[in-house]
């Protein structure tokens, strides 16, 4: 649930993700290999994350079809500071309430990249956008999480705000 939580808003969507997960955890079952699904956290329960993040994928698909609906020469160029950044200093457990308050696209994009590892190549593909698209919204969500942090003048700001 943890994990459908981070790309569904609302809990019912949450719920219906979870249970199609399950299905099709429950249906494939058999067909899982252990040998084909070693990873560092097992692998059976690597093998239920992955269904369950491309489940949530899914999910976010349908209900976000417009989502992505930016053009990339609407979006201003600007580069990242090459310092440490305010979120080195959150809990997980911040980080993820923040996570929740972006924008649907910039989520779901962040998600991917920072928490479950996939690349922009990889979430152009699930999310049928363009790498470009991928990339411009890891950026945008990591300025909407520091702003956030800046208007709420969380202590892992403290020093930054200027």
């Amino acid at each position: 649930m943890s994990i459908c939580l981070r790309y569904v808003r609302d809990r019912e969507q949450v719920m219906e993700t979870v249970n199609d997960g399950f299905l099709k955890i429950f249906r494939d079952l058999n067909r899982f290999d252990d040998t084909q699904h070693q990873d560092v956290e097992g692998s059976f329960r690597g093998w239920l994350k992955r269904i369950m993040v491309h489940t949530a994928i899914d999910h976010f698909r349908a209900a976000e079809k417009h989502a992505f609906q930016q053009s990339l020469d609407d979006v201003a160029v600007s580069y990242p500071d090459a310092g440490t950044s305010p979120l080195d200093e959150l809990s997980f457990e911040e980080l993820l309430r923040l996570i929740y308050l972006l924008p649907p696209a910039y989520r779901a994009v962040f998600n991917l990249y920072a928490l479950d590892g996939f690349t922009h190549e990889e979430i152009a593909e699930q999310l049928r956008i363009s790498v470009g698209t991928s990339k411009s919204n890891l950026f945008k969500a990591r300025v909407y999480l520091k702003d956030l942090l800046k208007k709420t003048k969380h202590h892992a700001y403290a020093g930054n705000v200027g």
